[in-house]
């Protein structure tokens, strides 16, 4: 295919998905998503918002050093304190680049910006030319592009583009477009931006009525040639455009989307499970490309029609996602060496004392489950390696109940080392069980979701539950795995309650949208 055809995948799950609601990535979990999506082959990853706290700017250093092969990117203001920002963090990457912003729209300038359009467009330009002095590869979005005055926004890609921005960025920050409009200001941003061949011309769409990947696609027909997306769609409110499902729809539809993204398709399932992992955004059964239901056949009609020939019902190979299964079975009997392989299978790379204590997990699982899952042992390296340091940590947890009884819950945690246990009694044994921890670590959180799934079939099968709790505005997720889902519920309060303490004893972050 020519170079015009190839579509650069922007991925923002370490930018705008991070700002979803409970969600918060410490350093490692950050760059464990860096190096998924390096293995991925994104085009540009974007870091995150270096001017927004201490963490969020070595969060963005330590990513642009690190990750090989992708652009990263850093958010930054049309301001020179946040670009200056900006390029501090991001210098040492392989081509690094700075995302600089402004709203363009009429109620933004009138309500947020409190500027004139004359006034706007002069601080873009200058915002460029000014992160230009830095580096080749600078973008500009305008901010609320969707819901701005056409002409204004050519004006400002037009004097942008001049001022050195070699990408210019058409955001639908609210997800107010729909896929046959937002198609034709694509088209008239094309045929009205006399410089615009000069430039890369990026969408950023959002999901608030659920036509993100649609919009997406429109606007490629229509001459957009980056996309700018998530993993799992997460991001501010409904989330951004899913990665996959842009990905997946190019791929499988290449007859009339005749374009390449470059991305590795077998590692998707492997990015997905990750990021719903680390940051606790559950990913729907129904989910397109990879929810749990995604290549399930329920009907008669179906499972037969699959049996005979896959393409009867589906559209899309799930080895071409990276759904196959591998031919080695890990029970009690298997070591190291095998857990080892089934581990990097699905993506992680650790080091000998992580394997050990995953390998301790594994193995008291093991004795407890005649077989262990791919998603069992993702489960256990969640909680062994990638989750935020604990303060608090279970020890032992008993619990009484049955039919006449008062649920009674014997816990007792580690508090910074320090072993202090408690009893509780509740209207069942997970509520006496989580009273009983509130009493100990003192928390004034409300408990906002509980969830539970089984990890695959059967009695035996791991539990996985996640809450969401919030104390002082905050709003965080925990998830816990275990074959006892009293015990699976507990690891989940404390991995929210860990959650809590580590954004508490983080330095605040400023708000920001585009």
């Amino acid at each position: 295919m020519s170079s015009k055809d190839r579509i650069i995948i922007f991925d923002t799950t370490l930018r705008d998905g991070e700002q979803s609601p409970g969600v918060s990535l410490n350093m490692e979990e950050k760059l464990q998503i860096g190096r998924q999506l390096e293995k991925l082959g994104v085009d540009v990853l974007e870091a995150g918002f270096p001017v927004a706290s201490p963490g969020d700017f070595e969060g963005v250093q330590r990513l642009a050093r690190e990750i090989r092969g992708v652009q990263v990117a850093a958010l930054a203001r049309a301001n020179r304190k946040d670009i200056d920002t900006a390029w501090a963090a991001v210098k040492d990457g392989e081509n690094p680049r700075i995302h600089t912003f402004l709203a363009t729209s009429d109620i933004h300038l009138r309500y947020k910006l409190k500027k004139s359009r004359d006034q706007v467009l002069e601080m873009a330009a200058e915002a460029v030319k000014y992160a230009a002095k830095y580096t080749g590869n600078v973008e500009f979005s305008a901010e609320d592009a969707s819901r701005s005055d056409l002409d204004f926004v050519c004006r400002v890609f037009e004097a942008v583009i001049d001022a050195g921005a070699t990408t210019v960025n058409f955001p639908d920050t609210v997800g107010y477009a729909v896929p046959w409009d937002f198609a034709g200001m694509i088209r008239y941003l094309v045929d009205n931006t006399p410089n615009i061949h000069k430039a890369v011309l990026s969408i950023h769409t959002h999901n608030d009525l659920g036509l993100a990947t649609a919009n997406v696609l429109a606007a490629v027909d229509q001459g957009a040639r980056q996309v700018e997306c998530t993993v799992n769609g997460i991001g501010e409110r409904a989330g951004n455009t899913a990665m996959e499902e842009v990905v997946m729809a190019i791929r499988t539809r290449n007859d009339v989307l005749p374009y390449d993204t470059g991305i590795s398709t077998r590692q998707i399932v492997a990015a997905s499970r990750l990021v719903s992992l680390l940051t606790g955004m559950v990913v729907q059964p129904n989910k397109a490309i990879v929810g749990a239901n995604a290549f399930a056949h329920e009907s008669g009609i179906h499972q037969d029609g699959v049996l005979k020939e896959r393409t009867t019902y589906e559209i899309i190979d799930p080895k071409d996602i990276g759904l196959s299964e591998g031919s080695l079975v890990l029970g009690k009997h298997s070591g190291r060496h095998a857990l080892k392989i089934r581990i990097e299978e699905l993506g992680y790379q650790l080091d000998e004392e992580e394997l050990e204590r995953v390998f301790s997990r594994f193995k008291v699982l093991a004795d407890k489950k005649k077989e262990v899952y791919p998603e069992d042992l993702e489960a256990i390296v969640a909680e062994e390696i990638l989750r935020i340091p604990d303060r608090f940590r279970l020890t032992y947890l008993h619990v009484a109940g049955g039919s006449g009884i008062r649920p009674t819950a014997t816990v007792a945690i580690e508090i910074d080392g320090e072993e202090v246990s408690g009893v509780s009694m509740g209207a069942g044994p997970i509520d006496a069980a989580y009273k009983a921890v509130a009493d100990l670590v003192n928390t004034g959180s409300r408990l906002l979701r509980f969830t539970v799934n089984s990890i695959r079939g059967g009695t035996d099968a791991l539990g996985e539950v996640t809450v969401r709790l919030k104390e002082d505005g905050h709003v965080v997720t925990g998830q816990g795995a275990d074959p006892d889902i009293i015990t699976a519920s507990v690891r989940a309060y404390l991995n929210a309650l860990n959650s809590l303490e580590y954004i508490k004893s983080s330095p605040p972050r400023k708000n920001i949208n585009d």
